[in-house]
Parts: structure tokens; sequence; C-alpha cells
């Protein structure tokens, strides 16, 4: 009769690693059961946590992590009788503006690709997807598993939570990062993100790694160590996976708020403004998911397929229907002004004399929203989705004396006062007469085979 063999000691676990040792997939497997039910405390999971940030994680290690936080819950499985076409999804680390998610998603589905997107919540001075869709009124951002499901199926797209039910390990470990400390730490971060996305049952994945004073990788060489991170770790753990490094010196949208993002994705879907360098992001992206996916030829048919979308409309009937679907309005594009908040007090934020913008401090614009109540400075924080920065002056650009550097879109005077003098003091200025070089938005892409291909030498 075989012997049973007992699970690790969490405790012995958290040693291990704290001496630099190499854990076992058994090992890790064992603790990331516990977080679930309960055999490893808060004690104990904040200081494996530690202990890994400290000390870090061999490429084998973080993958038999995330798999095991993806085991954790359930697995989404997509047969191929069900689904016209491959199950994709992008991920972004967050930034200042950063849209993209809303557009990318619907166009990719247009492609005929299908797009099981689980999104989170904002963090920090960063926005979140899930923030933004609720901010469309009835907008179910956790319907379930089978409706989840057959929307993806039906529509070709839907952009939701995680639920508890996926990677329920993910969300016990992150709730302890959030409060000791290890939120940066290169591999929980990797293990975090891709832990949720193989849950989803993707077939290819591309991931949007920020960079700049508005991101949480300030440089060039801290963000290309977690976009090899999450691409080796998603090849290793069976997911195809690039990455691109993209710019977020500035904010890639010109506005920063929930509900003005929502009406900008309307706008960008239906052809009334397409924000070049969030354009440029959103086609790097896209095509990238496309010839990974084998929807298109080269990189000029992936790209010329995801503007036929919009051309013909296809991308915005399809978040149509998906807003739809979960709950939204169906007449949120013809009517938006109806279903979307409109914050009480508007204020421009005037500039004294003639100057060019020659810096930009994103992360601040960033925490502006967040005080005007448009994020969280604690996760039980509720979120106002009407306020807001609209008409945000890029780089480069000169602004006349008088002339708006932004809007601030604000719930009381007092409040669009400090919004206004806090977006004063987070523009540099120049002489109008001296241009300002302003790089690409894609600075990188990272594959698997070759870990860094540059797009420039900044």
């Amino acid at each position: 009769m075989a012997v049973a063999i007992p699970a690790p000691l969490p405790q012995e676990t958290i040693r291990r690693k704290r001496d630099a040792e190499t854990l076992t997939d058994a090992e890790l497997a064992a603790f990331v059961a516990g977080l679930v039910d309960g055999g490893v405390s808060d004690a104990q999971a904040a200081a494996f946590a530690m202990a890994v940030c400290c000390r870090g994680m061999s490429r084998a290690e973080c993958v038999a992590l995330t798999r095991a936080m993806r085991d954790s819950g359930e697995c989404l499985q997509w047969h191929p009788a069900e689904m016209s076409g491959p199950v994709v999804d992008k991920h972004s680390t967050g930034g200042v503006g950063d849209t993209v998610s809303l557009m990318l998603a619907p166009m990719l589905a247009a492609c005929g690709a299908h797009v099981p997107m689980i999104s989170g919540r904002g963090l920090g001075h960063t926005g979140g997807t899930l923030d933004k869709l609720e901010a469309i009124p009835g907008y179910r951002v956790q319907p379930g598993v089978d409706v989840f499901r057959r929307i993806v199926r039906e529509v070709g797209v839907a952009i939701v939570g995680a639920g508890e039910r996926l990677a329920p390990a993910d969300r016990r470990l992150y709730a302890v990062r959030d409060v000791t400390a290890t939120v940066e730490s290169l591999h929980l971060i990797t293990a975090s993100i891709l832990s949720k996305k193989l849950a989803a049952g993707l077939q290819s994945l591309v991931l949007d790694v920020k960079v700049g004073c508005g991101a949480f990788m300030p440089t060039r060489d801290a963000a290309r160590e977690l976009a090899c991170s999450l691409v080796e770790v998603g090849q290793g753990a069976g997911l195809p996976t690039r990455a691109l490094l993209t710019d977020m010196e500035q904010p890639l949208a010109p506005c920063a708020g929930n509900t003005l993002e929502v009406q900008l994705t309307l706008d960008y879907l239906s052809g009334r403004q397409r924000p070049q360098r969030l354009h440029e992001v959103v086609l790097a992206l896209g095509a990238t998911l496309l010839l990974q996916a084998g929807l298109a030829a080269d990189a000029a048919d992936a790209c010329a397929r995801l503007e036929q979308t919009l051309a013909s409309g296809a991308a915005a009937e399809r978040f149509a229907r998906m807003v739809a679907a979960l709950g939204g309005p169906a007449s949120l594009f013809e009517q938006s002004a109806q279903h979307l908040a409109a914050a009480p007090v508007t204020r421009a934020v005037l500039r004294p004399g003639t100057a060019r913008v020659t810096g930009i401090d994103t992360r601040a614009l960033g925490w502006v929203v967040v005080g005007l109540g448009g994020g969280r400075r604690h996760a039980s924080d509720r979120v106002d989705p009407a306020v807001g920065l609209s008409a945000l002056a890029p780089l480069g650009v000169v602004i006349e004396a008088d002339q708006p550097i932004a809007w601030v879109h604000a719930r009381d005077a007092g409040a669009a006062d400090a919004a206004a003098a806090a977006v004063q003091a987070a523009y540099r200025w120049g002489d109008a007469a001296q241009p300002v070089a302003v790089g690409p938005v894609v600075l990188d892409v990272v594959a698997a085979s070759n870990r860094a291909e540059a797009h420039d030498d900044r």
C-alpha cells in the first residue's frame, strides 16, 4: 500500500526561498493551494511575497507558480466546434489615458478573433478598464462564467472582471502584496498577470508594457526586463506571447477619467476623432495579435484589416453588441450624452503666456484624476465616473497666451481649482520658437526568440 507523502509545510517553503534556494513545482503547488483553502495564513503569504521580492525566482519557478495560480480555480476551455476563430487577448501594465483595450478588443473581434478579455480596476495613478466600463449605466463587469462564454462565442468579445472562480490564488496573494510593499516584484507581477490570462484559455497574447514617468516601469531597462519575463514565462506555460514597449512620457489619449475615456472610445470607433499616438499603439498591438493568430499575411495586411473594421463600422457594431449583451444601453453610440454622466463643473486650465510644452509629469496628471475622485487611494474608495481631464495638451505643441492646456471636469468648484493648479504644475515650458523632439510611441518588440528588437536607440 502506497504511503501518502505529506504536502510541504508553508513555513519550510518560505524558509527555502528566504535562503535563495530553488523551489520545486510540488512546493509551489502546495503553497498556492494553501492560499485558496486557508492552509496558508496572511502572515505566511506576506512572508512568501517578501521572500520572492527579495530573492527572485528562476524562470522555471515562475512558470510553475504561474501554472499553479492558473489551476487554483476554473480554467476556461474553448471548443473549436463552437468558435469561428482563434482566442486572443491583450494586456497593458497601465498608464494615463490608456483606452486601448476598449478600442482594440472589438476591432479584433471584427477581424475574426474571439476576445475573452479579463481586465482589472485602476491601480494607483493609472486608470482601470473595469472602472471605465462601469461608467456605462447597466454594464455588468461580473456577468457569470456561462454568460461570459456565450457573449465571447456569439459577439466575439466580452470585457469583464476575473470573478471569484478564475485564479482565486492571485486575488489572495495580491491583497497581501498591496499592503506589504511587494507589488513591484517582477516575478509576482508576471505570475499575477499570466495566471488570469492562462485561465481564460487563450491561444495568443500580446502585452503592452508601458515605459516612462506615467508608467510603473519608468526606465527602458526595467520595462524590458518585465516584458522579457512575461514573454518567456508565457511561452514556458504554453501560451504564445509577445510584448511591445510603448511610451508613457505623456498621456496616451488627450483625456483621463472614466466617462471621458468611454466617450473617446465611442468617438474613435465611429470615426469622430482618432488621436495619432493612440491609434499607432492600437494598430501595433492589433497587428501583432493578428499575425500570431494567423489572421493576416503580414504586418501591412494586418493593419489594413484593422483599419477596415473602423471604416466599415464593424468594430463599432461589435462594441455596441457587447455593451448591450452585458446590460448596457443599446443606444450608447447614438445617445451617449443621455447615458454617460457629466461633471457639474468644468474649468479651463489657461496658459498665461505663449510657450511650448517641453515636458509633462504624466504620473502627476494621473494623481490629479484620483484627487478629483476618478480613481482610488484605497480599495474601498468609490469612483466618480464623471470627473477627469480632457483636451490635454501634448508634448511639443505651442500654447498661445490664455489658451487652455486642459479642461478639468470636477464635482465642485473647490476641486476644480485644486486640480487646475495641479495640472499647471505638471507641465514644463520652453521657448515657443525652439522645437522639441517627440520620440516614437512604440519603442521595442519583445519576443521569446529575440529578447528585444529595438525600434530606436534612445
